[in-house]
């Protein structure tokens, strides 16, 4: 039997472990650490189907929010 294990999917279990810590008791490295898992996790996620419809629903409350200042 051979398990596959999806990065992006490890990135985000790894990703929401560690914001559900507390605050006060990290670090700047760990803070550092968590925007470039987070950075890396994007970047695994765009190019997918899952990752375009994000962008489609970013791209759609952006133009919203824009016509709304109007």
């Amino acid at each position: 039997m051979i398990v596959t294990i999806n990065v992006a999917v490890l990135l985000a279990i790894i990703i929401v472990l560690r914001l559900r810590r507390r605050t006060h008791s990290r670090s700047r490295f760990d803070e550092k650490m968590t925007v470039v898992i987070c950075l890396t996790f994007g970047v695994l996620i765009a190019p997918t189907a899952f990752g375009k419809s994000i962008l489609d629903v970013v791209t759609q409350l952006a133009e919203g929010l824009s016509k709304a200042g109007e």
